[in-house]
């Protein structure tokens, strides 16, 4: 597994040790913590573009997670050529090895971020891509590598757009945190949250959880089917800023949060919402955890979500 110190990849980790599995991780660390991971996990720190590192980690692997990148929009478009080389010269160093080693299937991390602004619609697998930030741009370039790659050699692999992901072990500190981290550390602390714009951009909110079970789904059906298969990995509900603020004020229980509003950023996106469809049927997923259960998780250090929160018949990814 790539990039398995990070907060996605180290409850990824979690989740494949407690199935049994061997778990091998290569992280530079630049942003994942070797504190993240299990003892029973092997860490090796390394560039994912190293080759000859790839080579030697892929022998005798079973499935390849590939969850590197410079995900912060901002920080990429910052650093547009480094961020480049790594998120997309990353995949492309991944699917290579992967093939090298005998088209060993590769789950790779895509972004909800391909489709752009879509303001009032449910954003569908078939939608015309239209990314408005370098990172976007390199997640979609993956996808068609993925792509091509199955074409040319064979090789299977299944890419997951991941909604707005948040739970456990994001950093709040980090650039690369996500807004529900930060909002919750605000309010710890009270702090006023920072919106840039007016706070009524809305994201599809997903639980690590759900996420986790969606990856080990996606590499089920990759060891099982050929090709180069794509799905979102949402809820399908959005959730604006002002709201989220709100529902965390709700569980601190010390009235409302103060809030201070900057300019909007570019390559910010207005609205998201994902339509979970596809991987309904085609991974038998559905995420069961929703945003009230993911934020009392979240706030109490608890880390599963509250079943009483659960909406009726919720399952946390079962599908």
């Amino acid at each position: 597994m790539t990039g398995g110190a990070g907060f996605i990849g180290s409850h990824l980790v979690d989740r494949l040790l407690a199935d049994g599995n061997e778990v091998v991780v290569l992280d530079d660390l630049s942003s994942g913590r070797a504190a993240n991971l299990s003892p029973a996990a092997r860490l090796v720190r390394g560039d994912v573009r190293d080759a000859d590192l790839l080579d030697l980690l892929m022998a005798g692997t079973g499935c390849v997670f590939h969850l590197a990148a410079r995900v912060s929009v901002q920080l990429c478009i910052g650093d547009w050529v480094a961020a480049h080389g790594v998120n997309l010269g990353g995949t492309i160093a991944v699917l290579q090895a992967a093939h090298r080693a005998g088209n060993i299937p590769v789950v790779h991390a895509s972004s909800a971020a391909v489709y752009g602004n879509r303001s009032g619609a449910a954003c569908r697998e078939a939608d015309l891509p239209l990314p408005i930030s370098p990172y976007a741009a390199d997640k979609l370039a993956g996808e068609h590598q993925a792509r091509a790659m199955a074409e040319v050699h064979g090789l299977p692999s299944v890419g997951l757009r991941f909604f707005n992901v948040y739970g456990p072990r994001q950093d709040a500190a980090s650039p690369y945190a996500g807004v529900i981290s930060k909002f919750c550390a605000n309010r710890r602390a009270d702090r006023p949250h920072v919106i840039f714009g007016d706070g009524q951009q809305s994201r599809d909110f997903i639980y690590v959880g759900d996420v986790v079970e969606g990856l080990l789904r996606a590499g089920d059906l990759a060891g099982r089917q050929g090709g180069a298969r794509i799905f979102n990995l949402c809820t399908g509900v959005e959730t604006s800023l002002l709201e989220l603020a709100r529902a965390i004020d709700g569980l601190a229980g010390r009235g409302t949060s103060a809030a201070r509003h900057e300019p909007a950023r570019s390559g910010d996106i207005r609205a998201s919402r994902g339509c979970p469809q596809a991987a309904r049927q085609g991974l038998g997923f559905v995420a069961g955890t929703d945003i009230h259960a993911g934020l009392a998780a979240l706030w109490e250090g608890s880390g599963q979500p509250v079943p009483g929160l659960q909406p009726p018949g919720g399952k946390g990814g079962a599908g």
